[in-house]
């Protein structure tokens, strides 16, 4: 991976220790790759507040938004497990090329509404604990992107709507399933999507309201679809050397105000959506949803995918079946 200087600077100064009196202050630098306004920023921002006074000053979490640390979304695991930074705003879906069952919640239409998303989340979070301590990470907190929409030139009613549609996923099962919906997938990370609507190298994103907002598709873009095809979360995971350099009763602290912030912020996904939505009408954009014979049109496409993905990845086979048996 390539490192700019800002990534270099973080390396020198992530584990700062700077020694007190009574006891050590701890210093992270926190990567995270959304602007200042995205809501995942603002709870990491409050994470980190709430960490300061719950530990009494003695760690102190400083957010750096807008990739300013000079490590891309696909980067994220990586940098924390090499050290480049001791935390990190992750976007799971983006790692997949650490370790392809991350991309179970990803499936489309495996987890469409929140609730969904929560049971689910009953069989997954293990895993990914499991593939975090694996990269030398702890899981923090984990939080949910609003649903997944359609930003399109064009209205989409039908699937014959989507035909050759030049369109910016995230993952390899965003790509399976536009290539299935008979559009033309191209994965790219968040930082390269708004150049390349501006330079007409896409046609249309799939993506969350509150990114729409982020990246202005109203200056590129006229209709949006609520597909609500994906679910997508985040996770902030911290170094397992960062942390175990931390006293017991600091770590506690902190577990205790992810464990009661992940719920709030959570909340704060479900107000997100409703809020970008309001926002991106002020703008113009026109917003529908799927009508009923889309949307059986596109679960029939989505389907398939499942069986294919436990193919792929076998030991995500256990997590699919244990929650499709108590969701359906």
């Amino acid at each position: 991976m390539k490192q700019g200087p800002l990534a270099t600077f973080a390396i020198a100064c992530a584990f700062a220790v700077t020694a007190g009196a009574a006891s050590a202050e701890t210093s992270w630098d926190m990567s995270v790759v959304w602007p200042e306004g995205n809501f995942h920023t603002q709870n990491a921002l409050a994470f980190a507040e709430a960490v300061k006074e719950a530990t009494n000053g003695e760690v102190n979490i400083t957010v750096h938004s807008g990739g300013a640390l000079g490590i891309k979304g696909p980067e994220g695991m990586a940098a924390v497990r090499d050290g480049l930074v001791p935390i990190a705003d992750i976007l799971l879906s983006q790692q997949v090329g650490e370790a392809p069952i991350l991309g179970i919640e990803t499936l489309p239409y495996i987890a469409p509404t929140m609730p969904d998303l929560a049971l689910l989340h009953k069989f997954f979070r293990p895993t990914v604990d499991a593939v975090a301590a694996d990269m030398n990470q702890k899981v923090l907190y984990l939080v949910p992107w609003p649903g997944q929409a359609v930003y399109s030139p064009n209205k989409i009613n039908t699937l014959d709507d989507m035909q050759g549609l030049t369109i910016r996923v995230v993952d390899a099962n965003g790509t399976d399933f536009f290539k299935a919906l008979g559009a033309t997938p191209v994965q790219m990370p968040w930082g390269e999507v708004v150049p390349s609507l501006a330079a007409g190298t896409i046609k249309g994103v799939t993506t969350s309201s509150s990114s729409g907002v982020d990246g202005a598709f109203w200056e590129f873009l006229k209709n949006m679809n609520t597909f609500n095809w994906q679910a997508s979360s985040n996770m902030v995971s911290v170094s397992l050397d960062a942390w175990n350099a931390l006293s017991p009763e600091d770590q506690k602290a902190i577990e205790a105000v992810a464990e009661k912030l992940e719920g709030q912020f959570w909340l704060n996904s479900r107000a997100e959506d409703d809020k970008r939505l309001a926002t991106l009408r002020e703008h113009g954009m026109e917003i529908d949803a799927p009508s009923p014979e889309l949307q059986a049109a596109l679960l029939e496409k989505a389907m398939p995918l499942w069986d294919a993905f436990k193919a792929r990845v076998p030991d995500a086979t256990p997590v699919i079946d244990s929650y499709l048996a108590v969701k359906n």
